[in-house]
């Protein structure tokens, strides 16, 4: 499944569960390594709602995402951390 550029509530009403939740991982994902990459750039300056255009919208799109998810009552996938 193709992510479209523009998260929309119709697309995401039209996708089943299973590429709901695959949608949501990927994009929390996404959302996560630039989080890092900016919270090691930013150590104890960082804010999320200050960071760079990029990073906001990352959030912006999972964010939705993740809404839907927790609406339909399913569980998000995450990959398991490495120590």
């Amino acid at each position: 499944m193709k992510l479209p550029a523009t998260i929309t509530r119709n697309w995401l009403v039209a996708l089943s569960d299973t590429d709901l939740v695959d949608a949501e991982a990927r994009l929390h994902q996404a959302f996560g390594v630039l989080e890092r990459r900016n919270k090691k750039a930013f150590g104890a300056h960082y804010s999320l709602f200050r960071g760079p255009a990029d990073l906001l919208a990352a959030w912006d799109r999972w964010s939705r995402v993740s809404q839907i998810t927790r609406e339909r009552g399913l569980r998000p996938r995450r990959a398991t951390p490495t120590s």
